[in-house]
């Protein structure tokens, strides 16, 4: 079986981190950008910083300001958290003692 085209990268990339350089990019602040979506600027920075999951809701005021697809978004955020998953001992623990048993 080949493994080559299923390559995870060492550090899964969170998807703020994209839309962190996307606004860097173009010239736009975290602040103006919390203002023009309506959110705290706490809470847009915790994103971008990976700190906060990208929901389905804060991915389509993202699609509406800066054109990034919110689907996108949401499915770089769901291959992040199973990428996080698949790392966590205690969650591999527990799947292993599953798969014993069956």
């Amino acid at each position: 079986m080949k493994t080559a085209n299923k390559l995870t990268p060492y550090t899964p990339t969170h998807p703020g981190e994209v839309i962190k350089d996307e606004i860097e990019y173009r010239g736009i602040s975290q602040k103006d950008l919390s203002e023009k979506i309506s959110i705290s600027y706490t809470m847009l920075n915790e994103v971008l910083n990976g700190k906060r999951p990208v929901t389905a809701n804060f991915a389509i005021l993202i699609e509406a300001a800066l054109g990034i697809e919110a689907d996108i978004l949401v499915n770089m955020q769901a291959r992040y958290n199973i990428q996080v998953a698949r790392k966590d001992e205690n969650i591999l623990s527990k799947a292993r003692k599953v798969a014993a048993i069956l």
